[in-house]
């Protein structure tokens, strides 16, 4: 369990760092649904009956002349907000990373804007944590708003895994079934077990020892959007032990690049050319 018990005298100054830190970027966002992730996040936190607040760093990429309100919950208990704003659409990933020098946190929690979290979702998760210091970066049972189970741990992609299910429509991909279920680790992502290391985790929940992450010196700024937490998934597995905690449970409400019209689908395109070149093509 987690000891927020008094620091003992000559202990680390690490310990006596707010044990938690968020980052949240946000671009035009949903502020019911931005609101809703704040909401559960912050009862998440009161389960952990912390004596500080917990930092949350809002970055906005907007321009400067639409910057998105901030949502009423971001400014209540049990958060110590820090906005971010001004730098424009710098992408997901370089969003996150506008936040990396101002953590003094013992672990960081990169989240969507479009997350539920289970209000034991952190408890368990630091628990696990605190329990491994093994692992570096925690990845949790994700359900779709339907409430089923989303497997969005992957095994290293091809080519063609990516086009399929990303712009195959869902009848069409029958064929395909079984490389697709390979891909996405469906033979051993059990929501009743643990399991270590699988080797590409989902950027919508990614719990960092706070160190590890920088070391990792964070996202790499190469991808503006999409395919900025494989690369991180993979790096991280050369420093520190990656794991899906299935106790551990939030609900993502994101969808797919397919569906959000061409600008999104030449950002997929052109991350995967990035992703392929960094780490090798793969095409069947």
């Amino acid at each position: 369990m987690l000891n927020q018990g008094p620091v003992p005298q000559g202990a680390c100054a690490l310990d006596t760092a707010p044990l938690l830190s968020v980052s949240i970027v946000v671009y035009r966002p949903d502020l019911a649904m931005l609101e809703r992730t704040l909401e559960t996040l912050a009862a998440a936190l009161r389960r952990l009956l912390l004596a500080e607040k917990t930092p949350l760093y809002l970055i906005d990429n907007g321009a400067p002349e639409e910057t998105a309100r901030v949502p009423a919950a971001a400014r209540r208990e049990p958060f110590e907000l820090h906005e971010i704003r001004g730098q424009g659409n710098v992408g997901y990933g370089r969003g996150h990373n506008l936040a990396l020098e101002q953590m003094r946190s013992r672990y960081h929690l990169v989240l969507n804007p479009d997350i539920e979290l289970n209000e034991n979702a952190l408890r368990e998760a630091l628990d696990f944590l605190e329990a491994h210091r093994e692992a570096g970066l925690l990845t949790p049972l994700i359900r779709n708003g339907n409430g089923e189970q989303a497997f969005l741990c992957r095994r290293f992609p091809s080519v063609l895994d990516l086009f399929v299910r990303g712009f195959v429509a869902a009848p069409l991909r029958r064929p395909f079934a079984r490389r697709l279920d390979w891909y996405e680790m469906r033979d051993v992502m059990d929501a009743g077990r643990v399991f270590w290391d699988p080797p590409i985790v989902s950027g919508c929940f990614m719990l960092f020892r706070t160190d590890t992450l920088k070391r990792l010196e964070g996202f790499d700024p190469r991808y503006f959007l999409y395919f900025e937490d494989y690369d991180l998934s993979l790096r991280t597995r050369k420093l520190a032990r990656v794991v899906f905690v299935p106790g551990v449970e939030v609900v993502h409400h994101g969808g797919g690049a397919a569906t959000k019209g061409r600008k999104h689908i030449m950002l997929f395109a052109r991350s995967a050319w990035t992703f392929f070149r960094r780490f090798g093509w793969k095409w069947l």
